[in-house]
């Protein structure tokens, strides 16, 4: 029998009320479909105004949909008597750590989540200690989350996340208020979550470096799913994205400039090691 996917959108809409009276309704979403698979890493791309937020929202029960319906674990974010069970199943972590922070001590940060849930204060004590770990801020526990770098801020809201112990977890744009250093601590620890722990993960971003390791990519553009694929597959379309107002990683744009110039090089690079790769093996050939 087929597993039910963790996460399943069908056909759903959402609209904002119109700013002004008399205005139409704003149509952030308009009929995805959409479903994530334990274990997937599934990343989600498209530029400002293209629905990327309100769907993170809709998988939470923060809203709900306009028309369709999201279900968790087979749940209805519509049920109102299954939103906690909902947000228990889909963790979620927010562009700003600061708002997801709580507590002046950072293990009491973490344990506020299973405190809410009603957990043993025994269990508590493990949660938090194991999510620390996972996420590489054992040593931090006893300090105040204020005084954390930005990357180890939002490592310990991931942490929060993970004592609860979740089966999913939505980034929405994680790294989007972090330094290069801190988005760097942020993604080891999410690909960390991932392979390791064989979270599922649905990643949010406008940075493509990112999802280059993901195992399908989701171009939003206007509300509608306009792509799905592989990193290789959707990168690789260097034009398309562009028409849309997105980037790609940093070497497929350079292997795409290449081959402009008539370099026989691959289009799907994405990493460095497969520049250079591509690079000796064109210098062999000459």
């Amino acid at each position: 029998m087929k597993e039910q996917p963790i996460i399943e959108i069908k056909d759903v809409s959402f609209e904002y009320p119109a700013l002004e009276e008399g205005e139409k309704n704003i149509r952030a979403l308009d009929h995805v479909n959409l479903e994530v698979r334990k274990g997937e890493f599934v990343g989600v791309i498209g530029h400002n105004g293209s629905g990327k937020s309100t769907l993170s929202k809709l998988l939470n029960a923060i809203i709900l949909p306009t028309e369709g319906d999201v279900l968790v674990k087979g749940l209805n974010t519509k049920d109102e008597k299954s939103t906690w069970d909902i947000r228990q199943a889909a963790g979620m972590v927010f562009q700003n750590p600061d708002n997801q922070l709580v507590a002046s001590i950072v293990e009491e940060d973490v344990a506020f989540g299973p405190e809410n849930l009603g957990v043993i204060p025994s269990e508590i004590r493990k949660r938090v200690d194991n999510s620390l770990e996972t996420v590489g801020m054992s040593k931090f526990k006893r300090k105040e989350p204020h005084n954390l770098s930005g990357g180890q801020k939002q490592r310990i809201a991931i942490a929060g996340i993970l004592a609860m112990e979740p089966e999913c977890i939505i980034f929405d744009e994680p790294t989007a208020m972090l330094d290069p250093n801190g988005r760097k601590e942020v993604m080891r620890t999410i690909k960390k979550l991932n392979e390791e722990n064989e979270m599922t993960v649905l990643h949010i971003t406008h940075y493509m470096d990112e999802l280059v390791d993901a195992d399908r990519i989701i171009v939003l553009d206007k509300g509608r799913i306009i792509m799905e694929g592989t990193p290789r597959e959707i990168f690789s379309q260097v034009d398309k994205l562009k028409e849309i107002g997105l980037d790609v990683p940093q070497m497929t744009a350079v292997a795409h400039d290449l081959r402009q110039d008539g370099f026989d090089i691959p289009a799907s690079l994405l990493e460095v090691d497969e520049m250079v790769n591509a690079i000796c093996q064109l210098k062999s050939r000459t």
